[in-house]
């Protein structure tokens, strides 16, 4: 028997150091609720709990951003709803006034007061609507240089826009005794003795025309009382004035001697019924409403009417019924651009760009819109005008929306990834309650026991006490 060295106490002793470790480790995880408080605990498990942490909080940010940039979208989709109404209403002041019943003092300034104020809160709008103090209407900081869409002026023909600021207009073709409507109006195309002469030199013998309702037949001699007259009889009958049907066609023979001004200056009007014009006459008129049509939001006075060679300015002698428009333009603030961080990484894919075009008047085509000319053909040129303004609030509104609805799309798979990392993680990092409660139980029973040992091998080496009496 010894008792220098009691190695059952010492065994004891260290089992029961073993178990109150474990036992503590245990307390630990059930007290904290995760199974690794410690890179100790499980080294590779904290690295791979921790990534995934980080992309838990980036995610969860991600769709607060998301969230916040539906909120700034709405504000700018729901001011241009009114943006929207107040162009609707500038619409119908616009038909009223382009109206012919209309007093042409006092009805169409009226109209044009509520017209000018629309346009000022429509300006307001767009200068003071704001999210978190960033303005979304009025663009941001310089400028650039924006072009109108072409306009026909109501015209029969064919529009072509060639993209480049610049529009070719190709009216229908004009013939002797067409009717044509421009700027309101409508004219009979004219024609000249000659041009008329040249129609009546076509028929053959025995073929029949009237020269202002009398029948002329084409005969071998002429003999007034029947109506027979030779060729060039026939085409002596061709005077000013004259209205001469061939077949299904009818010709105003034009007297053109004078000038509106009644001076001696032919102008391509007749000199006794204005309506009656030369068909040159006809294309330097569409040239004039053209060019009304398209001066309507030009602010940089950009907007020109041309021949097809685009430098010849149209006259009443050279139009050929092909025009070269250059319109209007209006120098307005760039596009506002700012963009959604929707993910956890510093990856651009994760930027969604937001691009919001600057919504004032000189924006939308109508700063100074005017509808209170006597004719009203101002105000009807402003409905398209108007048109295009509403066209391009509601394509930004569109875009708008479409940024909306993917967002919507974009929280709704950032919550889902959250939701399933944050199980992935809880996997890795959390106590398992149930089964850390047994090894708890187990090392509470383990320690008692060994508490228990440890005093049995204490008392061992009482037994030497018997020796020594």
């Amino acid at each position: 028997m010894v008792v220098q060295h009691n190695m059952q106490a010492a065994n004891a002793n260290r089992m029961l150091n073993v178990t109150t470790s474990a036992q503590s480790k245990s307390t630990e995880k059930l007290s904290s609720g995760y199974r690794i408080n410690r890179a100790a605990d499980d080294a590779a498990g904290l690295t791979i709990s921790e990534k995934m942490r980080k992309q838990i909080r980036g995610l969860d940010q991600a769709s607060t951003n998301a969230q916040d940039g539906v909120s700034s979208v709405q504000t700018a989709e729901g001011a241009l709803t009114e943006v929207h109404s107040m162009l609707q209403r500038m619409n119908e002041l616009a038909t009223q006034a382009a109206n012919g019943t209309n007093s042409k003092d006092s009805d169409r300034q009226a109209i044009q007061d509520e017209i000018d104020q629309l346009t000022t809160e429509i300006d307001r709008v767009s200068e003071t609507t704001k999210f978190n103090e960033t303005y979304l209407l009025k663009g941001e900081a310089g400028t650039k240089t924006i072009n109108m869409k072409a306009h026909d002026a109501g015209l029969k023909g064919t529009l072509t826009d060639n993209g480049d600021g610049t529009a070719k207009f190709v009216m229908d073709t004009l013939n002797a005794g067409d009717k044509v409507s421009i700027g309101g109006k409508t004219y009979t195309i004219g024609s000249t003795a000659d041009e008329v002469k040249t129609e009546v030199g076509k028929l053959a013998k025995d073929k029949k025309f009237t020269v202002n309702g009398q029948e002329i037949t084409i005969a071998d001699a002429t003999d007034a009382k029947a109506g027979k007259y030779t060729m060039d009889d026939a085409k002596g009958l061709v005077t000013a004035g004259a209205t001469v049907k061939i077949g299904t066609d009818e010709y105003k023979v034009m007297t053109d001697n004078k000038d509106a001004a009644g001076a001696a200056n032919a102008d391509g009007v007749d000199d006794n019924d204005a309506t009656v014009i030369s068909k040159a006459h006809a294309y330097e008129l569409a040239s004039k409403e053209l060019l009304a049509a398209n001066q309507i939001g030009d602010t940089k006075g950009n907007a020109t009417i041309t021949l097809a060679d685009g430098t010849t300015p149209v006259n009443a002698t050279n139009g050929d019924g092909t025009f070269k428009i250059k319109v209007g333009q209006a120098e307005v603030a760039n596009s506002l651009s700012f963009s959604l961080h929707v993910g956890a990484d510093a990856d651009m894919t994760n930027k969604i760009q937001v691009n919001i075009d600057a919504m004032d008047s000189a924006s939308l085509g109508i700063k100074g819109l005017n509808v209170k000319d006597a004719s009203g053909n101002a105000a009807t040129y402003a409905i398209d005008a108007i048109a295009d303004a509403v066209s391009k609030v509601s394509s930004q509104r569109s875009a708008l929306g479409a940024v909306q609805n993917r967002l919507e799309h974009t929280i709704s798979n950032l919550d889902n990834v959250v939701e399933n990392t944050t199980t992935a993680e809880s996997r890795i990092r959390d106590t398992d309650m149930a089964e850390e409660m047994v090894n708890y139980s187990k090392n509470n029973i383990l320690a008692q026991a060994g508490q228990s040992m440890l005093a049995q091998a204490n008392q061992s080496n009482q037994g030497v006490l018997s020796l020594l009496q």
